[in-house]
């Protein structure tokens, strides 16, 4: 049953997992929070399910939350998704594929696999998605914010 984002209250149990109460005092042990729209929106239609995947609770605006809820939320979608930003592209070993990155994120600097140019995904003008050979998700928020020698390499293979 769906409830609204202000009739809950979430706390973490002795073990880390989030625990909700409802709006009748009734505790939801082990939910998870999920994103509706993780890349295009991700501050907006958010979700709190139960163990099998019922709503419990949806947030049209993660904004709406009083402070508390909002942090552990917050850390819950971050524990539980891991999309790193990628902020820049320092080198590339070969403009065929597959071929070595050295990139900076917003996680560390680190190296991946591109397998082919399908591997770099344009959702929109200046959003990207790049997929790696392990399939981690790279995500660059606005290609033209990069730095004048990354979105030189990534024009390459796009």
């Amino acid at each position: 049953m769906n409830r609204a984002c202000s009739a809950f209250d979430l706390r973490r149990d002795a073990f880390g997992r989030l625990v909700l109460t409802d709006s009748q005092g009734q505790e939801h042990a082990n939910v998870a929070v999920v994103r509706a729209f993780p890349i295009s929106a991700p501050d907006q239609g958010i979700a709190i399910v139960d163990g099998d995947g019922h709503e419990l609770a949806w947030m049209p605006n993660l904004s709406a939350l009083d402070e508390a809820n909002r942090a552990l939320l917050s850390e819950a979608l971050e524990q539980r998704e891991f999309l790193p930003r990628l902020l820049r592209v320092k080198s590339v070993s070969s403009f065929a594929t597959p071929s070595t990155w050295e990139v900076e994120t917003d996680r560390g600097s680190t190296s991946f696999v591109l397998k082919g140019e399908e591997d770099i995904r344009r959702l929109s003008l200046n959003l990207l998605i790049v997929n790696d050979a392990h399939g981690v998700q790279y995500l660059i928020r606005d290609l033209s914010a990069m730095d004048r020698h990354s979105r030189k390499l990534l024009d390459r293979f796009l």
